[in-house]
């Protein structure tokens, strides 16, 4: 393939999203990336090009994954919210109700709502810890079960950045037996045929693109707050293992999921179409809408932008001008990117392997979405 060519296709009037995607290839924008764009359920943009790694001795093929960091936080959401449509989650109940460790060092009116929206307090984990403790589930979760809130619950949100996977996820293994990977891969994944993992086989490996780190990354940057130390540097974010069978292994349900801008695209599909998806109902319209509800707004204590959160996804506010009230977002860490538009019923997604230093979606995801938009005639 050709430097700065995509595969796949668009129709017709997105010929525009299919110039920006080979632009932002070939003048090095993106090394490698994919595109996809659904609306009313049907695909109309799938994109993918470039490089799977640094040398550029991969090509990036139709079936290239990637981690996407953060992006993640979206599929585990999915999951919380279709249990609590089933009736196995409550997310007005205390933590505590499923978790009952979880009361301890005064968290014992900290409700589920907390954890979906970054509010719980545990930004992460308040002492360094190793890295390996991620690979760990039952020592990540207690830890959090046993420690005291950084700030009264409720009151403010402070990016959970890792922790609220392992928070969220063990609400989800204790209401219904089994981990957030577990479901998403057998209630989701495997009946729609969507690529995304949480806890990838390493039958798979061969197909995971290798993230190059964000520019001027260089030593570990100091934090101003306890908060932000907790959230961002214990244990510290390190790229280079998100290309190790330990972490890809690994049930990190914030930050650890493999898959591409087609796998994520489709499969929230679910949320932008009233929980129907590849013609079975997942959740009820309500319970799909439960993700706009807002939980918590203003300065996020870690990320320190204004920000409206929903149960699990960000919200349209300061932050996201563009989105209207019945939008809901997250990005991950590096640049890739989900927007779901219940309005319009439309999934936009991008993920690569290029990152930038960003953790909420940077301009090449913007660029493209806003091309997409203006052809979808929003």
């Amino acid at each position: 393939m050709a430097d700065g060519m995509a595969d796949g296709f668009t129709e017709d009037r997105f010929a525009a999203v299919r110039e920006q995607f080979e632009q932002n290839l070939s003048d090095g924008t993106d090394l490698g990336a994919s595109f996809c764009v659904t609306s009313k359920g049907e695909t109309v943009v799938d994109l993918w090009g470039g490089f799977a790694d640094p040398e550029k001795t991969r090509a990036w093929e139709k079936d290239t994954i990637v981690n996407v960091y953060s992006t993640t936080k979206t599929i585990t959401a999915l999951v919380a919210l279709y249990l609590a449509d089933k009736g196995l989650i409550d997310f007005d109940a205390p933590v505590a109700d499923y978790w009952p460790e979880f009361a301890a060092n005064g968290k014992e009116a900290v409700k589920v709502s907390h954890l979906m929206s970054h509010s719980a307090g545990l930004p992460g984990w308040a002492d360094p810890v190793e890295k390996e403790m991620l690979y760990d589930w039952e020592r990540a979760t207690s830890l959090l079960a046993a420690q005291a809130p950084m700030w009264e619950p409720g009151t403010a949100s402070g990016y959970h950045a890792l922790s609220q996977g392992y928070l969220v996820g063990e609400v989800i293994r204790r209401a219904d037996g089994r981990s957030v990977g577990t479901v998403f891969r057998e209630d989701f994944a495997q009946p729609l045929g969507i690529d995304f993992h949480i806890g990838l086989p390493a039958s798979e490996d061969h197909r995971v693109a290798d993230l190059t780190p964000p520019p001027g990354l260089r030593g570990s940057p100091s934090y101003d707050s306890a908060i932000k130390k907790a959230a961002l540097a214990h244990p510290p974010i390190e790229v280079s293992e998100t290309r190790t069978r330990a972490w890809r292994g690994a049930e990190i349900p914030a930050a650890g999921g493999t898959g591409n801008a087609r796998a994520v695209a489709t499969v929230h599909t679910i949320l932008a179409n009233g929980g129907v998806a590849g013609g079975k109902r997942f959740l009820s319209e309500a319970g799909c809408r439960k993700a706009l509800e807002c939980q918590v707004e203003g300065t996020d204590l870690v990320l320190d932008m204004p920000i409206r959160f929903g149960m699990g996804f960000g919200l349209s506010g300061p932050m996201s001008p563009a989105l209207n009230d019945d939008s809901i977002f997250w990005g991950g860490y590096g640049g890739s990117l989900v927007l779901i538009d219940m309005a319009a019923r439309t999934t936009i997604a991008y993920a690569m392997n290029k990152m930038e230093g960003t953790t909420t979606g940077d301009m090449r995801a913007i660029t493209l979405a806003a091309a997409a938009w203006q052809a979808l005639g929003s």
